[in-house]
């Protein structure tokens, strides 16, 4: 049985070498499991011990944990397709050349400068978000990774059931997962700090993505908060009983595809950016959120590295932890191979 020694190393270094100040990291094959809690949760203003159980600022992973689950569940109820433009749902947004499989690829082109974009409140970025955006020549030539593509797909979701789209992730994903403990509200004292803001001060318990603080629970780019045992029991879920049943099979080997319409492959399935899988040949999915969040996950073999750090603490720069992060994933799957 791999133990992944390497890897393991190498997330632990993280904190000891003081390119991150804490994590959280489990790593899980079949019936084997590690997990570990390194530390600080904090440095400044004062030093904080980080504790088994606090509760993250996930970041982007709230596109793949929250908004791909609820849109996967429309697409398989029919209620929603890969190729509706985005325009029947959001006729703010006048281009009827989106379509849904380029929000979800990450390759609609939309793009677009919003003045003074941090100082809006949620209903003037909503409004400028739906009509100072376009989509330009790289639609289907080019991925680039843009909130802007989650956003919309959590407005769609909202305007087809009518709730926001973090009430429907904790209604229709969560809560069959008995993921109770992942929040968009939490606690301060069982929150991991992420950056000290310049106009909001230390972000404790606050979301750290400025849109996503603005627009709150309408947000399907950001904004949810967990503790390691939640992204435990997501990540066995998806790669070992397909969300508990929640998804069908054809919905999760479009996870594990690549779902663009570009004339070469690119490794973007629905959602999640794909890894090719040294050992089989095939990919995993991937996904990391800003605040130095991580998930790699193997579907063939149950098998999955979670790592969760506060990166962006005390300041948001920190290029370091980029490299290393990229070491590990690449550690990772060449302790794969070696299983």
């Amino acid at each position: 049985m791999q133990t992944y020694q390497t890897t393991q190393a190498q997330l632990r270094a993280m904190v000891d070498d003081g390119v991150v100040p804490g994590m959280s990291y489990c790593l899980f094959e079949r019936d084997w499991q590690v997990e570990a809690v390194r530390g600080l949760a904090q440095i400044e203003p004062t030093p904080e011990r980080l504790r088994p159980g606090m509760l993250y600022d996930l970041a982007s992973l709230t596109k793949v944990v929250a908004t791909v689950p609820v849109i996967a569940i429309l697409l398989q109820s029919g209620r929603l397709s890969l190729d509706d433009p985005v325009s029947r749902y959001l006729p703010e947004f006048s281009n009827d050349q989106v379509k849904i499989y380029h929000l979800l690829t990450h390759s609609s082109a939309i793009g677009g400068y919003i003045k003074n974009r941090d100082d809006l409140d949620a209903k003037q970025l909503t409004t400028a978000l739906l009509t100072n955006q376009t989509s330009g020549v790289n639609r289907d030539r080019l991925i680039r990774y843009a909130d802007v593509n989650f956003i919309y797909l959590g407005w769609i979701a909202e305007r087809i059931l009518g709730q926001p789209i973090h009430v429907l992730a904790r209604e229709l994903v969560f809560a069959p997962l008995q993921m109770t403990q992942i929040t968009d509200q939490p606690v301060a004292t069982q929150t991991v700090p992420t950056s000290i803001d310049q106009r909001r001060g230390l972000l404790h318990g606050q979301v750290h993505d400025p849109k996503g603080a603005v627009l709150g629970s309408h947000c399907g780019s950001a904004g949810f908060f967990a503790p390691l045992t939640d992204l435990i029991t997501f990540s066995r879920a998806l790669v070992g009983t397909n969300l508990a049943g929640l998804l069908t099979e054809q919905t999760m080997a479009q996870l594990f595809s690549d779902q663009t319409r570009m004339v070469s492959p690119h490794l973007r399935g629905l959602g999640w950016k794909l890894v090719p899988n040294p050992a089989t040949h095939r990919f995993l999915i991937s996904h990391t959120g800003y605040t130095g969040t991580l998930l790699v996950l193997d579907r063939d073999h149950d098998r999955g590295l979670i790592m969760l750090t506060n990166r962006v603490h005390p300041r948001g720069q920190n290029n370091r932890y980029l490299d290393r992060r990229d070491q590990i994933i690449a550690t990772y799957l060449r302790e794969m191979g070696e299983n």
